[in-house]
């Protein structure tokens, strides 16, 4: 029987389906891209005004807390620098601790209150995790495909640094679901621009290619090798917080010296504006020896510019050494080496890159695009149009297991090559706790109740500790047949327990398409449930912690301190009873700023308590 199938804005019915797009989206820490195939060629799709493929990075809150993404947000860095995020791709993944030395740079506030949570950043009363400003972002590139094809699109391909970790990989999945993406496929982005050139998509293609991928905020160097078709990573290194962004810091800093610039800590639009100028000054002197601003307040001359480039073309030099070392080879084994990047354009980078390779570089594509068109290429892959491509085996749905408040925790996503091995460190949640329940689950939902129980087991006999300290590893190995064996071992005893999962029923292609559906549906709900939940959870341990520190230090403050500490804690206390997750998140940024200057007085008092009397 004929599918049929109607085009509801001409009118007109089609025997056939109507061809699926898959879109390949380059997710950038300065801008990012959204990229097609059609008849075997990639392109990009360009914004409303047609001028542009690439789309800022950024997303401004207006006073309505409406969101606006883009050109239109990033015109607003420097008039309303406080509600307009910017390297969200940075936070991704990331707790305070690992933001402590950036967040001075940063015109919005990031919210330190534990530092080992993963950050949230406030503008105005409310609060955001960078997966809803990525999902944002990720959001308007959907948008600019489904009006480039005049029909929804709900399928992707999303690249990412081969340097990020898994906790940063599970982020860019979850902001592609909660912008209403079925993301398909994690790309590396040497991978895809590999495939970009061409290379990879012939079975008789067999070299050893080096990406050099300098960005506006990540650096990648990997090596892969390529033959029949198959991309196997020989080694990667990088870091997440190294690339063009640096370059206009060091620039601005250097301004900021040599003008005798002051005061600028309380003047964020001064900042941003400067900055601003100094990513101008960068681009420009990629083709011209000497810049100056339109007031001919701000210079610049390409040796100034190579000068500030060189400490950090020595980080990216370092990290490349490292890469060639831990792949096994030396330079001659080297057959290309690719730029990927916008960072690359600047000539002192690509000079320095020829020289250490002794190759030149092939820079023939756009470096800003390159990583986009490789996702569509993959995209196109795995739409079946690419037959000459392996295709190996993939996870149908996400596996994970039951955390505090019935959240999923997801351990091997949706869509991860078999065989396949990963685990995550975890802790007790009760002061002497000997057992931990492991539940386990498929699916895409945020709450397990969503989702497919597959089993359960017990992790027992661990030794009795205060809650935080026990550390226990939960491993998740899925054999090539799909099934799954899941250990758990608490780390300090050695103690350990290992079952295999099997399935208590079978689940239909139909139930698997509803499970996927439903997921993207709801994936603002469950974002917001999950946000409430943990913002829950995380103020409740603060309460027990806060009356532990009331109890153990009363003889230290006196009684209007105590009573003014115990009104924050009955505040959050209301605040948590009201599922209200933005004020939960206030009440608790409340206490923390009343009690961290207590805490520093109780250390400082127990440390001269313990020390009395005794010489240094």
């Amino acid at each position: 029987m004929a599918k049929i199938s109607i085009d509801l804005k001409k009118g007109s019915i089609h025997k056939e389906a109507p061809k699926e797009h898959i879109i390949g989206i380059d997710l950038g820490t300065t801008n990012s891209l959204v990229a097609y195939v059609e008849d075997n060629q990639a392109y990009t799709i360009a914004d409303s005004c047609g001028k542009s493929a690439l789309i800022p990075s950024v997303v401004y809150f207006d006073h309505n807390d409406e969101p606006h993404v883009g050109t239109e947000a990033k015109d607003k860095l420097i008039t309303q620098a406080s509600r307009t995020i910017y390297s969200v791709k940075r936070l991704l993944g990331k707790s305070y601790q690992d933001l402590n030395e950036v967040q001075s740079h940063l015109g919005y506030q990031i919210i330190d209150q534990d530092e080992d949570q993963l950050v949230k950043i406030r503008v105005g009363d409310k609060f955001y995790s960078p997966i809803e400003l990525s999902a944002l972002i990720l959001k308007k590139l959907k948008e600019m495909a489904e009006r480039h094809f005049a029909t929804s699109v709900s399928k992707a391909v999303i690249t990412i640094p081969a340097y990020f970790n898994d906790s940063q990989r599970q982020a860019t999945r979850d902001a592609g679901k909660l912008a209403g993406l079925d993301v398909l496929r994690i790309v590396n982005e040497p991978t895809a621009a590999s495939l970009a050139y061409g290379i990879g998509t012939s079975r008789e293609d067999a070299e050893v290619i080096v990406v050099y991928d300098l960005g506006g905020g990540t650096f990648d160097i990997s090596i892969l090798k390529i033959e029949d078709g198959i991309f196997e990573v020989l080694a990667t290194n990088g870091d997440t917080f190294l690339g063009g962004d640096d370059i206009d810091r060091a620039i601005l800093e250097h301004w900021i010296k040599k003008y005798h610039i002051t005061n600028l800590n309380d003047n964020k639009s001064m900042v941003q504006r400067i900055r601003l100028l100094a990513e101008t000054a960068k681009k420009s002197l990629s083709i011209h020896q000497y810049f100056e601003s339109d007031d001919g307040q701000f210079q610049l001359t390409r040796t100034e510019l190579n000068q500030l480039i060189a400490p950090l073309w020595q980080k990216t030099l370092s990290l490349t050494k490292a890469c060639l070392e831990d792949s096994g080879l030396q330079l001659d084994d080297i057959d290309q080496v690719i730029l990927v990047g916008g960072s690359t354009r600047t000539p002192y980078i690509k000079e320095r890159v020829a020289e250490f390779f002794q190759l030149t570089p092939n820079d023939t594509l756009d470096p800003d695009q390159v990583v986009a068109l490789g996702a569509a290429i993959q995209a196109d892959i795995l739409a079946g149009n690419r037959k000459d491509m392996l295709l190996l085996d993939v996870t149908p749905l996400s596996l994970g297991i039951e955390t505090i408040g019935g959240l999923m925790d997801t351990i091997i996503p949706r869509n991860t090559k078999i065989p396949a091995r990963a685990g995550r460190q975890y802790t007790t949640s009760v002061d002497g706790q000997t057992n931990l329940k492991v539940s386990v689950y498929q699916g895409e939902r945020d709450l397990v109740s969503d989702n497919r129980k597959l089993g359960s087991f017990v992790l027992s006999g661990i030794p009795p500790m205060a809650t935080g300290l026990p550390k226990i590893e939960i491993q998740f190995i899925l054999d090539a047949d799909g099934i799954l064996r899941v250990k758990a071992m608490e780390l300090r005893s050695g103690i350990e327990t290992e079952v295999e999962i099997k399935s208590q029923y079978g689940i239909t292609e139909e139930e698997m398409a509803h499970m996927l559906l439903s997921s993207i549906q709801n994936a603002q709900s469950d974002m917001d449930t999950r946000a409430l939940i943990e913002a829950q959870t995380e103020a409740k341990n603060i309460l027990v912690h806060s009356e532990k520190f009331l109890l153990q230090n009363a003889s230290i403050f006196d009684t209007e301190t105590q009573e003014q500490l115990r009104t924050h804690m009955k505040a959050l206390e209301v605040a948590i009873a009201s599922a209200d997750k933005d004020l939960i998140n206030t009440k608790m940024e409340h206490l923390n700023a009343f009690s961290a200057p207590l805490a520093q007085i109780a250390m400082d008092y127990n440390i001269a308590k313990a020390l009395k009397g005794k010489s240094i």
